[in-house]
């Protein structure tokens, strides 16, 4: 059985941070992902990041995943793509398949779980019809295959996943006929829907889908207004055109991994969902096994890179690559920039729940 001082499961903005913190301490780093290109999310955000500095506000999220790449490999991480991880067992065997289709088990002496989230599906009449697909899809398809879905589109959330799609869509020259949200309000940052609505995009607060039609593709979508119980208005219908429907209604955590291994989880709506405990080093209640990113609770980017960093620094420092006043000197510094992400109207509520989540994770061990 080949063996492995740290297997990092994902190579998303989380695992390739983390993979770039663990092998610069000297740790030997194995990352893995199921698919073709390595980078998760980053390499289709054409769109410059914002914030401070140390946020790389300015620079592009396909640099920003290149240069994690880069320094990930440079520090001597090795990066296995295609590999699907289907199982983590007992004294830490993970069960894969390869590239090549065949199975493998490897035994590592930690495991950093950072499998990132996945888009969350919105059931109306005639959301089978083609042209019907997640907002990260068509993002997909038009910054990494260079494929409109359609001239016209209509986006169904508000939030920042919905109002960046929304403004690719633009940039690549199609058109959104319209935004619908069925909140009383935008979910995502101002900044955002102001560059909509100056470019001439309606966007429907109170208003959801009521049906999609068409006979063998999207042609258009029935919406309907929605009252403050966000039940139907009747005689509120309007018919919108649109050869594509991008769904982006919020995201879930990817922690099945977690699960099968054991991990305890709590409740947390704000976060997405159920997620892994987990301690201010990211360590799960499973000893070894540490998690990052989306995959604890969906925020954003800058912030999975952060618990990137901190679960590689705190795997350097469990393998003695370390020592503690080192670790801590190094952790404290990850901490201060991701509280400063944490704050503000977006961040103080994620920056409470992860709070609760480690006190919970204090409690399960003490009991």
């Amino acid at each position: 059985m080949d063996e492995v001082e740290v297997l990092i499961i994902g190579a998303g903005a989380a695992g390739l941070a983390a993979a770039g913190e663990a092998a610069r301490l000297g740790a030997q780093v194995l990352v893995v992902d199921e698919n073709d290109r390595p980078g998760g999310q980053l390499f289709k955000q054409i769109h410059k990041f914002f914030g401070s500095k140390d946020h790389q506000a300015g620079v592009r999220g396909y640099d920003i995943g290149n240069a994690l790449l880069a320094d990930a490999i440079g520090q001597g991480a090795r990066v296995a793509l295609n590999t699907t991880v289907y199982g983590i067992y007992a004294d830490h065997r993970v069960g894969m398949i390869t590239e090549t289709k065949q199975h493998r088990l490897l035994r590592s002496q930690k495991i950093i779980v950072a499998t990132g989230a996945t888009e969350n599906a919105l059931a109306f009449p005639g959301c089978t019809l083609p042209g019907v697909m997640s907002a990260g899809a068509v993002q997909t398809m038009i910054n990494l295959y260079r494929v409109l879905p359609a001239r016209q589109t209509i986006m169904v959330g508000s939030g920042n996943v919905g109002l960046i799609v929304s403004y690719q869509i633009l940039q690549a020259g199609g058109e959104v006929t319209a935004m619908v949200e069925a909140g009383p309000r935008v979910g995502g940052y101002g900044v955002h829907a102001a560059k909509l609505s100056r470019s001439g995009v309606p966007i429907l607060t109170r208003y959801t889908i009521k049906c999609a039609y068409g006979n063998e593709q999207v042609e258009g979508v029935t919406v309907i207004a929605l009252d403050e119980a966000l039940q139907p208005v009747s005689g509120s219908e309007r018919d919108l055109a649109a050869g594509c429907v991008a769904v982006a209604v919020g995201l879930t955590p990817l922690s099945e991994l977690a699960v099968l291994c054991g991990c305890q989880f709590t409740y947390v709506p704000r976060l997405g969902g159920l997620v892994p405990l987990h301690d201010e080093n990211m360590e799960t209640t499973v000893p070894g096994i540490y998690i990052a990113g989306d995959s604890t609770g969906v925020e954003e980017a800058s912030s999975a890179m952060e618990e990137g960093r901190l679960a590689g620094i705190a795997v350097a420092e469990s393998l003695g690559y370390i020592t503690t006043k080192e670790a801590v000197e190094c952790k404290n510094k990850v901490r201060i920039r991701l509280d400063a992400l944490r704050t503000g109207k977006f961040g103080e509520y994620r920056r409470q729940a992860k709070d609760c989540i480690i006190e919970e994770r204090r409690s399960y061990v003490v009991s």
